[in-house]
């Protein structure tokens, strides 16, 4: 979505002004204060020329205001940011699912990388890689107390060059060595599988683009599979961070004839209103769909409209509360802006923001009810954007917790609640939101009224 271009004007023109304060700070006492409408980028090219002149080591300019201008922008929000060359070509790959790596889904932990899964057919693969193996170096470089992103850079790179990864696997004393050579990686949004009774079982990793196009041939498959129409649809969006807003609402519609998806608004005026168009490919038959405390943005987007519209049945637990919405902007040298520029609200006019969604049959996660897992969602987040509006809803049906033995964080059959392997019956499996879900689609448990 375009940034308006009143904006656009006032950024270039900040940023004209900064350039000009750093560069002649001496002539800034010339102006006084009360005249002047850049005062604090006047003091900004002051600090500047000071520790040019003055640090102990000479500096680098430009690292030092890029500093400047990513700690501006993370004043403002935690998913406010600017996003240097390298870093913005890495975002963009994320939104575009195809980037040059070695195909390992992870999870970042502080003492190491955890595989959670290689990709099928990618280099970690075909190199005997395996689900639970932990990366503890990359180039020989200890894992240890890096950030995600770091991580991310380090083991991705261009098509065709090499990296070293440095595995512990349990069960064995020795590390084990893997050179590998990157490839360009293609990750799929969506998985699917048919379950037993004519039911589709559909996952929503992330909303990237071409999501829309994946669940739309993953539905074919289903019906082909099924010999006709499925008897009803479980939509997995746990463990879902969001992505592309468009791609969400396209999904969405696939399962609504009519009505508003969400609305938009900007500074409590409303922006934009998207609404469903008739004929979606899954409009039919008995919907749950499964969030848990990993579902952000617009996979709360998706789940908030179905709720509303009375589609479908929201299982799982509440959902993490990012309801803001983050303007791409391209900007000069390769470099990116994502700016927050929106907040956006459910049909029934409900704020998601540092609230979430809120499901009707409640099951938290085995990691959660035995207290031992940490559960971070944007209201602990610092600078989060505060809740306004109404948050609306009742009070879910409370299926309980599984118990935490074989269910924890990653032990088990499951990874963070979700069965790592989608049985075809799963009553009564260790992923008990699935098997709550999956009953309640085949009729067999009644969904909150």
């Amino acid at each position: 979505m375009p940034l308006p271009r009143p904006s656009l004007r006032l950024a270039l023109t900040t940023a004209a002004a900064f350039a000009g304060g750093a560069l002649s700070a001496h002539l800034a006492t010339a102006t006084p204060a009360r005249e002047s409408p850049y005062e604090m980028l006047e003091q900004l090219g002051r600090v500047l020329v000071l520790i040019e002149n003055e640090y102990v080591e000479p500096v680098d300019r430009r690292r030092l205001v890029e500093g400047a201008i990513k700690g501006m922008v993370a004043e403002l929000d935690p998913h406010s940011g600017y996003m240097p060359p390298q870093d913005w070509s890495i975002f963009q790959s994320d939104t575009e699912g195809k980037f040059g790596g070695v195909g390992v889904e992870v999870d970042f932990r502080e003492e190491f990388v955890m595989i959670i899964a290689p990709i099928e057919g990618s280099p970690a693969e075909r190199a005997g890689i395996r689900s639970g193996d932990h990366i503890v170096a990359i180039d020989n470089k200890s894992v240890r107390d890096r950030s995600p992103d770091d991580l991310i850079r380090a083991m991705r790179g261009a098509s065709g060059s090499k990296v070293v990864l440095t595995i512990k696997r349990p069960g064995k004393e020795a590390p084990l060595h893997f050179t590998l050579t990157r490839e360009v990686i293609e990750v799929a949004s969506v998985a699917h599988k048919l379950l037993d009774d004519g039911i589709g079982y559909v996952r929503l990793k992330q909303f990237q683009n071409g999501t829309h196009d994946e669940l739309l041939e993953a539905a074919g498959k289903l019906r082909k599979s099924n010999g006709g129409e499925l008897a009803g649809v479980i939509l997995d969006l746990r463990n879902n961070p969001g992505g592309l807003v468009d791609e969400a609402s396209a999904v969405a519609d696939e399962f609504l004839t009519q009505g508003v998806i969400f609305t938009t608004r900007h500074r409590e005026r409303v922006v934009d209103e998207v609404k469903a168009g008739p004929g979606g490919a899954l409009r039919r038959g008995p919907l749950v769909v499964l969030v848990n405390e990993y579902s952000a943005s617009a996979a709360e987007l998706v789940a908030g409209a179905l709720q509303d519209q009375k589609r479908g049945t929201v299982v799982g637990a509440k959902t993490f509360g990012k309801g803001s919405v983050q303007t791409l902007i391209d900007l000069p040298g390769q470099a990116g802006l994502r700016l927050t520029t929106m907040r956006y609200y459910t049909p029934n006019g409900r704020a998601i923001q540092a609230r979430g969604v809120q499901p009707d049959v409640l099951v938290e996660a085995a990691y959660v009810a035995d207290k031992s897992f940490g559960v971070l969602r944007e209201s602990d987040l610092e600078n989060h954007l505060p809740a306004e509006g109404a948050s609306g809803g009742s009070a879910p049906t409370d299926a309980g917790a599984p118990s935490a033995d074989g269910g924890g964080a990653d032990g088990g059959d499951t990874h963070l609640g979700v069965s790592r392997d989608i049985p075809k019956n799963p009553t009564g499996g260790a992923d008990l939101a699935l098997s709550i879900g999956y009953q309640i689609v085949r009729g067999v448990l009644k969904s909150k009224p």
